[in-house]
């Protein structure tokens, strides 16, 4: 076990770290990088870009714990977009009781599964259709993989993306996030698990006959180099390939939870998700005892998200 892991929960040091990272980042999404640079976020800030109260999340977190919820009763593809529907239009575990914010691939998969459509085929499949809505939400999704080999492990992170980003570029980017943190929940170093992620995934997405094109929008992930890169290499962009790259060298280049979130909110432009990305795989990490206690302190309903931690530790038992 990395001595850097805690004994805490694993599912609250993912929820919350999820939660609270994003929460840094609504107030300042959109804001340039050389704005922040000059008015850096140090803590929770509130009002801002959507005019949002201290410790307020996003569609990010609203969308993990849905995700997190539906596991509870088993992997459920139905009920995952049953919760996704009932979260766009009645506010399901929204911070304060409405939506405030949703992406358009999102929304157009939304109006899809409301006519019908399975959850498994709702999602865009276009190149345009590569947003990091899926990426956002498919953390939780790690505590029911282990268990699976990694071909079925790919299949299910396929399906559960597609809900919304049903492209194979979001899928991809999915899967290396998600095997990634499997490591880290496995209890491997950081950088260990990073070595692990280049050397093993590449051959085993070429047996699965994934196109090397694609494949290819992952290189500076793949090939070792990203944590080499300076800050004005990585963009922070709403794209699902800069979303994970911002993130996962935000959590690489850093060494606390609160470093690793912060690095991630400035970088500016997509704050919220770049965050609540890289906010997840620090939880997991450090632990939920990392977390500074007064950014928990002041997050939208701490109690609800640490019961569903509870319910979902509970079934997952």
């Amino acid at each position: 076990m990395n001595p850097e892991m805690t004994t805490k929960d694993p599912i609250h040091s993912v929820l919350f770290g999820i939660a609270t990272a994003d929460a840094l980042g609504v107030p300042v999404e959109f804001t340039t990088r050389e704005s922040l640079e000059s008015n850096p976020v140090t803590g929770m800030r509130g009002y801002g870009t959507h005019h949002q109260p201290p410790g307020t999340w996003s569609d990010d977190t609203s969308l993990a714990l849905c995700l997190a919820e539906a596991l509870c009763n088993g992997y459920d593809l139905d009920e995952m977009g049953r919760l996704f529907v009932a979260w766009a239009r009645e506010g399901y575990w929204t911070p304060h009781g409405e939506l405030f914010d949703i992406g358009n691939t999102t929304l157009n998969a939304i109006r899809r599964l409301e006519e019908g459509v399975r959850p498994e085929t709702a999602g865009g499949t276009d190149a345009w259709s590569n947003g990091n809505g899926s990426l956002m939400r498919i953390l939780p999704l790690v505590f029911v993989l282990p268990e699976h080999d990694r071909e079925t492990r790919f299949q299910m992170t396929h399906h559960v993306s597609a809900i919304t980003h049903g492209h194979i570029r979001s899928v991809l980017a999915c899967f290396l996030y998600l095997e990634y943190a499997a490591m880290l929940l496995d209890g491997a170093d950081k950088m260990q698990a990073y070595e692990r992620l280049q050397a093993e995934i590449p051959p085993a997405l070429r047996q699965q006959a994934i196109n090397r094109d694609e494949l290819s929008h992952f290189n500076r992930i793949l090939s070792g180099e990203l944590p080499k890169l300076a800050a004005w290499d990585i963009s922070s962009s709403g794209y699902v390939v800069d979303a994970l790259e911002a993130a996962l060298w935000s959590f690489l280049t850093t060494d606390t939870y609160a470093e690793a979130a912060l690095k991630a909110v400035n970088l500016g432009d997509d704050t919220d998700t770049t965050a609540a990305v890289a906010g997840g795989l620090a939880g997991l990490y450090y632990g939920f005892e990392a977390i500074p206690e007064d950014w928990i302190n002041v997050l939208a309903r701490k109690d609800d998200i640490s019961d569903l931690a509870n319910r979902l530790g509970g079934k997952l038992r």
